[in-house]
């Protein structure tokens, strides 16, 4: 190996001035001042690549933190309603309907949203819908915080609701198609980190400004909602569009720059290049056709009808076993297990918001090291037994300390267990599973699905609560969470370590999509190599 800009300093020894040693090569040539290193071409080249490497891994993250950002508002609404329809039912003097309603009617408002996202996001760009999303939730914003009776804050919350329509289902499409494949599931659970930040912070709002008069506190509860518009807004300026649109659009030149920027290894770019034009249609440089997309999701080929199958039924999974309820409805739930007081109630919930928001870092970690398999298996078993074990104390020792804390340990088990898989991954595997040319739109038809769900378990939950008591509604949602065990093990195939192209292929076969086994070889390899 040859020594590259070597020259001799005044002791008569040879010596490399000026050049670091990234890759801790240890030389003998050594002063008091300097160390000495010997550089190859293949060392040059090493250490340009890191580098490259390390700027790309930079730039993606920062394109899906701020791509996550919307997130944040709908998370936000989820925890601070909690907390805020307690001060909105004594200051409005509104009915226990006219409080689910509220509650509940933003998940069902936001399929509005939802569906019309798909169709915007492939009209204007992945970007320009985030933007949209963001300027029409800090309307309902806006209203809801000035609203002087019920039906102007209903108003507010249409706007809101499309607005979260908009970005729940836009964000992890985004990021899933600038995302380097061995980091794609990481990255694409950001928004669900976001989410659960927007519900710590609506916790901690409501605890906060909890001390203020009531028609004063929850009015500025609802106001910093508007706050995160200012950094979206910025986010717009910073974030590429998705080179897999621009390649939709025939902007094959835009979609190489962004690929460029997004892609560590400079020589694979035109390989996915290529790869992403076939699965568009245009690998002949012919102008992109929209077709009937709907109209292909509505008669499906066999292959598509497995990608609904499983990107339907994560979807409703993640929200019929009551996630929402659970967080919209907390302070009522330690009510029922014996907290006493409007203060203690709502600190109460800030655990379960730390809880919530801790515990996605664990599958932040592990989606792209274990897959997705394991983390849902994980997840949807332990769900199942904090939820029985909430209806069981509720039910059998509701009061005193040991109920309480029974009571708090289940609920706060039950959303980190949540956090740790069907949460996130819900959103991953309905980005990766669709075909280029339907990706959009069938992502926003499982987020359809998902806001549904959310909003008929969130309307009801009183209701049914009232009908069958709190504890009678836990093993409900306990039973529905051992479906979603069977679910996951017949009917969702592993993702890990694929590319958006290549999992298109996986549902081709029905044997490949049933048998979708999770990768134990590569996890007893994780182990091992840890």
């Amino acid at each position: 190996m040859g020594l590259v800009g070597i020259q001799e300093n005044g002791n008569g020894k040879m010596e490399l001035s000026g050049v670091p040693n990234p890759l801790g090569i240890k030389n003998k040539y050594r002063r008091m001042d300097s160390e000495l290193t010997e550089y190859g071409d293949e060392d040059l080249s090493n250490h340009h690549q890191k580098e490259r490497s390390k700027s790309t891994r930079k730039y993606v993250f920062a394109c899906a933190v701020f791509a996550s950002l919307n997130s944040v508002l709908l998370g936000y609404d989820v925890g601070v309603m909690s907390g805020a329809i307690i001060f909105i039912q004594e200051d409005l003097k509104i009915t226990e309907v006219q409080s689910e309603i509220l509650v509940g009617c933003l998940s069902i408002i936001s399929l509005l949203g939802s569906l019309a996202g798909g169709r915007t996001s492939d009209a204007i760009g992945r970007r320009w819908t985030m933007g949209l999303a963001a300027i029409v939730f800090q309307t309902g914003a806006v209203i809801m915080t000035l609203a002087p009776s019920f039906q102007v804050l209903m108003v507010g919350r249409l706007f809101a609701g499309v607005g979260i329509g908009f970005g729940i289902m836009i964000a992890p499409v985004y990021i899933a198609e600038i995302s380097p494949t061995i980091a794609r599931g990481s990255l694409t659970s950001f928004p669900e980190i976001f989410i659960n930040l927007g519900i710590l912070l609506g916790y901690v709002s409501n605890y906060v400004f909890s001390g203020l008069p009531v028609h004063i506190n929850w009015r500025i509860m609802l106001a910093v909602g508007i706050l995160p518009s200012v950094l979206i807004a910025f986010a717009l300026c910073i974030i590429p569009e998705s080179p897999r649109w621009l390649v939709m659009q025939n902007r094959v030149e835009e979609a190489r720059t962004v690929l460029m920027k997004t892609n560590e290894n400079e020589a694979e770019v035109e390989e996915k290049l290529t790869e992403i034009q076939l699965a568009a249609g245009t690998g002949n440089g012919e102008k992109y056709e929209e077709k009937a997309v709907w109209r292909e999701l509505l008669s499906p080929s066999p292959a598509v009808c497995r990608m609904l199958i499983t990107g339907l039924g994560i979807q409703c999974f993640q929200q019929i076993t009551g996630i929402d309820a659970t967080v919209y409805y907390s302070p009522e739930i330690f009510e029922a297990a014996g907290i006493k007081g409007n203060k203690k109630l709502l600190s109460a919930t800030v655990a379960v918001g730390l809880s919530k928001t801790a515990f996605i870092l664990v599958a932040i970690i592990l989606i792209d090291k274990v897959g997705r398999k394991p983390l849902l298996y994980v997840s949807t078993i332990g769900m199942t037994v904090c939820l029985f074990s909430l209806g069981a104390t509720l039910s059998f020792v509701r009061g005193g300390t040991v109920g309480i804390t029974m009571a708090l340990l289940s609920v706060c088990g039950n959303v980190a267990f949540f956090s740790v898989g069907i949460g996130p991954i819900c959103w991953v595997l309905t980005s990766e599973i669709f075909p280029l040319r339907l990706r959009a739109q069938a992502a926003a038809l499982g987020a359809v699905g998902n806001r549904v769900s959310s909003g008929l378990i969130a309307m009801s939950f009183l209701s049914v609560s009232r009908a069958i008591t709190v504890a009678g509604t836990f093993f409900i949602f306990s039973a529905l969470s051992a479906l979603s065990v069977a679910f996951v093990y017949k009917l969702v195939p592993e993702t890990k370590g694929k590319s958006l192209e290549q999992i298109e292929l996986l549902f081709q076969n029905e044997h490949e999509w049933q048998g979708g086994q999770v990768e134990i070889g590569d996890v007893e390899h994780l182990v091992q190599k840890e």
